[in-house]
């Protein structure tokens, strides 16, 4: 069962199965402001700790460091207090040439408290732009996507 989503299973959205993760923790005193609330640049944190384990779980680690951020929006729904318990779902939603698409939400016990996107482009060391995916991380977190080349056919 898919804790955010009773209604599908854990891995499992459609006829596709899905590239995702849930990640569990406690909102900690560093994430919150002086409101006692979240830190609007706490749920970036919870993110990138959730594309951690999601890659680290596809063997997938060796990417850090040439997964630059190019984008992200994050609608805020609700305030998370210290020692709340909130879960961060990550899931991959696109796979293109030379960058991938995330959809994320962070849920504490009032139900949806933040949502959004991240993209990722993948950038060699020494690349001076952005450069195609490699066979491995297609297969590891892209069979069951749609590419942005096919959706425009």
């Amino acid at each position: 069962m898919n804790e955010l989503d009773p209604e599908l299973p854990a891995t499992q959205s459609g006829p596709f199965p899905l590239t995702e993760v849930l990640v569990t923790h406690r909102v900690e005193w560093h994430d919150t402001d002086a409101s006692g609330h979240q830190h609007h640049s706490a749920v970036l944190r919870w993110v990138e700790a959730a594309e951690a384990e999601l890659l680290r779980g596809r063997g997938l680690d060796w990417l850090f460091g040439r997964t630059p951020r190019v984008r992200h929006e994050v609608n805020y729904r609700a305030r998370l207090w210290f020692g709340e318990t909130v879960t961060t779902r990550l899931r991959v939603v696109t796979l293109g040439r030379t960058s991938l698409t995330y959809t994320f939400e962070v849920r504490g016990r009032e139900g949806v408290a933040a949502e959004g996107n991240l993209v990722v482009a993948h950038a060699e060391p020494d690349a001076p732009s952005a450069t195609p995916w490699p066979e491995q991380v297609r297969k590891a977190l892209g069979e069951h996507l749609t590419t942005t080349a096919e959706r425009t056919k």
